[in-house]
């Protein structure tokens, strides 16, 4: 039950395992703890009829949440999101609390439609007005004084003098009277064009390469042909977003390196090899990168050609090293983005590695190693790229070890992404290839980018986590490439005390060039109160700001630390919280119940989801699954993390009439509730889709009824062994409301997604190996090494006793 803005629960722990309840005393009722899908669904359907005022005092929507924001000052949520709402006066209350003060940014977030685009302001060759002190950028929170001739800044409370060019008059409450006519001044989220001074070079549309694996184990997986379909789609299909201006150029390799002259006058492809891969160069300058329309014909009748040119050759021993060094040479002047496959480890040229995974090391001291860059030179290429405005992302492939934590430090320190496709079979997981790398060409992105982070006098950045190069503490935070998918925390420690009475703010500043070539800032405004009580702390904490907060410490702690101090660590985080909030907020209550704030009714749980993904669980995980997972963490967006640590579960069998089908108000399609995630709510005899974001698996009871087979797979399947193991969708089937509401259901899951295409992988029970995947996602069950969440919570709450009695 829910009382006075606090969960209560009275639970019987001791005696048994994990803080189980003892022999003979009741059992927790499972349906009586916090449900994250109550929690969720009541969200959603409130800001399915109401939309986010950015300026009242209320916690953003919950992560995952499909809302409308309206920009009253301080910048949308879908921006960024402070840990804290209701900001501390002083370290020392920060530090009782135990809470982090930080800042989760996405400063590229794609907007809904019915919100209002980001302005794009241009104010010459004097740029925006900023503080003479601290250099922060005009935003709605500064004040004008001395009759419109002094600019008060919002972070550092230093007078500047307003320049000539952008004074106005105010009226007699210190407002300028062209206040509304400036969107500087209103919005919290704006761009600013800016003038030379911010250039490193001449900017220009984005160039784009691509680098395609044709290497033997590329071949053998049909990797070339797939590549180039998804370059195909990614330049000329529905989706296809490159601007007028861009230029692209194709690369391929494999012990050699293969350059294509793609000069619009060709009557076909020109190729050009590179056979000396320890000192590589570009050899060719001219119809290297060109106009995608103006070749079209060239470029298409190259990526038609390129499965049957290299099919015979099946060259093994990729050199990925030397692929780079030339990818550096080709764009360090003007900077782009790099699309890039691999199927095997790079054991050819330099940077060449070895083979070191070595699974007597898992669940030792020595697995933090694994974790690690075991090369230099891709290091040092990461942070040239970085500096460089490149940005790389990486599609792996791997029958066998790759050595992800080193070949994949180059999509980290370059603001880039890695993709891992374990097992791939083209005809299940190639559209899913095709989709991501259609997706990661076109969303929304900048390059040559750099971020500053500012605040309130008595605050100061402490730290930055996420994927990017910081070369010292002092400096900008610089991104070869930054998307829409990408989020950045900030943290931050006090320096001081604030002014209770004044507000904390906090302002991001990306300067980037846009994908069209204009050199931009975009200015983020965040704003929050200033407290003294430790209730209005948690009050207004964010929930899903603090668990990305968690994450992205905990992952950062992996090369340094052991798995199991990290585990330990984190539930240690979460009991020092609610142990907080129970001494100094709920100390009346009866020390039999466990009490959780409303604000962190889900937190135990998601803390519980954290310690079981691949990067953190237990038990032994092939290293490379291990980094995938560690850098996904990293880098992901807050929307994404909430459900990878928590996944979507639906019941196809059960769905309403109604459900899956458009609403009549909103027209958007109406979701059925969802399944908690545990397999003890699962039907005999039924179908779910769960679905965890980056995944989506459809698993289906072994003695699934044979009508519900038919109607989601077609007349001619009966039985769950005729399905094809390999099918990526579910089919459309004449006749079937059922197929029809399911298909509906899987799109609106799409539309909720990141930068992981939505498709099907088959699950069914005693027969697809995906079976373990779903398991593995079910976080309120004992898996992965880890308590089921009753248990944890009568863990949390002895751990929670003996903190408070000591």
């Amino acid at each position: 039950m829910s009382t006075g803005g606090e969960f209560t629960s009275t639970l019987r722990s001791g005696g048994g395992p994990f803080g189980s309840p003892a022999a003979g005393a009741p059992r927790v009722d499972p349906d009586q703890i916090p449900s994250v899908v109550a929690v969720r669904e009541a969200n959603q359907l409130y800001y399915n009829s109401h939309v986010y005022p950015t300026m009242e005092k209320l916690c953003p929507p919950l992560a995952g949440t499909d809302y409308a924001a309206v920009d009253q000052g301080s910048s949308n949520p879908k921006f960024g999101r402070l840990t804290l709402c209701s900001v501390p006066q002083s370290a020392d209350l920060l530090s009782t609390s135990c809470l982090p003060l930080g800042l989760v940014l996405n400063p590229l977030a794609r907007l809904r439609d019915d919100e209002e685009p980001i302005p794009i302001l241009d104010f010459g060759e004097v740029g925006p007005p900023r503080c003479s002190r601290c250099r922060a950028y005009i935003n709605p929170f500064m004040q004008f004084a001395a009759g419109g001739a002094k600019l008060i800044c919002n972070m550092c409370q230093y007078a500047s003098a307003v320049p000539g060019d952008y004074y106005s008059p105010v009226d007699a409450s210190g407002r300028r009277i062209d206040r509304d006519q400036r969107p500087e001044l209103n919005l919290g989220t704006v761009d600013f064009l800016v003038p030379k001074q911010y250039w490193k070079s001449e900017p220009m549309p984005m160039r784009y390469l691509f680098v395609v694996d044709v290497s033997a184990e590329a071949v053998n997986k049909g990797l070339p042909h797939v590549s180039a379909q998804a370059i195909k789609r990614a330049l000329y299909g529905p989706q296809s977003t490159i601007p007028q201006g861009a230029k692209i150029a194709i690369i391929t390799y494999d012990r050699s390196i293969h350059f294509y002259n793609l000069n619009s006058n060709l009557a076909q492809a020109q190729m050009l090899v590179v056979q000396e891969v320890d000192d590589p160069f570009v050899p060719l300058h001219d119809g290297f990168f060109v106009d995608p329309e103006e070749s079209r014909f060239v470029i298409e009748d190259l990526l038609d050609r390129l499965e049957v040119i290299f099919e015979d050759l099946k060259v093994p021993e990729p050199a990925l090293g030397a692929v780079l060094e030339t990818i550096f040479q080709a764009l360090q002047e003007t900077g782009g983005k790099v699309f890039c496959t691999i199927s095997a480890l790079s054991t050819w040229g330099p940077g060449k590695l070895v083979f070191r995974d070595d699974p007597r090391q898992y669940n030792t001291e020595k697995e933090k190693l694994l974790f690690t860059s075991d090369h230099i030179f891709y290091k040092a290429l990461g942070q040239k790229f970085a500096e460089a405005g490149i940005g790389f992302d990486l599609f792996v492939f791997p029958s066998m070890y790759c050595d992800l934590a080193t070949i994949g430090s180059v999509c980290e320190l370059s603001g880039g992404e890695l993709y891992y496709y374990p097992n791939f079979v083209p005809q299940r997981d190639g559209i899913r290839v095709i989709s991501e790398i259609t997706t990661a060409v076109n969303r929304e992105i900048g390059y040559a980018a750099q971020l500053k982070v500012r605040c309130s006098n008595g605050l100061q950045v402490a730290s930055y986590y996420g994927h990017f190069y910081h070369s010292r503490p002092a400096a900008d935070v610089e991104l070869g490439t930054i998307d829409e998918h990408k989020s950045i925390v900030t943290m931050f420690k006090y320096d001081g005390k604030l002014d209770a009475k004044l507000d904390a703010h906090f302002q991001a500043a990306l300067l980037y060039t846009s994908k069209d070539g204009q050199r931009r800032v975009r200015c983020l405004n965040f704003v929050a109160g200033i407290t003294q009580q430790m209730k209005e702390i948690v009050k207004f904490c964010d929930e899903d700001a603090l668990m990305t907060v968690i994450t992205k410490e905990a992952v950062q702690r992996m090369v340094t630390d052991q798995l199991r101090d990290i585990r330990a660590g984190i539930t240690e985080k979460c009991t020092q919280i609610l142990a907080s909030y129970r001494k100094h907020c709920a100390n009346l209550s009866s020390p039999g119940q466990l009490i959780l704030p409303e604000a962190l009714k889900e937190f135990s749980v998601l803390t519980l989801g954290l310690l079981k993904t691949k990067a953190l669980r237990g038990g032994n995980v092939q290293s490379d699954a291990r980094v995938y997972s560690l850098r996904l963490l990293k880098s992901m967006r807050l929307e994404d993390l909430a459900v990878y640590l928590y996944p979507r579960v639906i019941a196809l069998h059960t769905l309403e009439a109604d459900e899956g089908f458009p609403d009549a108000e909103t027209g958007t399609i109406k979701m059925p509730h969802y399944v908690r995630a545990s397999a003890q709510r699962f039907d005999e005899g039924g179908a779910y889709l769960i679905d965890n974001g980056q995944i989506c698996c459809l698993w289906m009871h072994r003695r699934a009824n044979a009508n519900l087979v038919r109607d989601l797979f077609g007349e001619k399947f009966t039985k769950l062994e005729q399905i094809d193991p390999y099918v990526n969708e579910l089919p459309e089937v004449p006749g079937s409301t059922l197929s029809q509401q399911a298909r509906n259901i899987v799109s609106r899951l799409a539309n909720l997604r990141g930068s992981k295409a939505m498709t099907i992988q088959l699950a069914r029970q005693e027969l697809d190996g995906a079976e373990y995947e779903v398991s593995a996602m079910m976080v309120e069950d004992r898996n992965n090494d880890a308590m089921n969440y009753v248990d944890y919570l009568c863990h949390m709450h002895k751990t929670i006793q003996l903190v408070n009695n000591h």
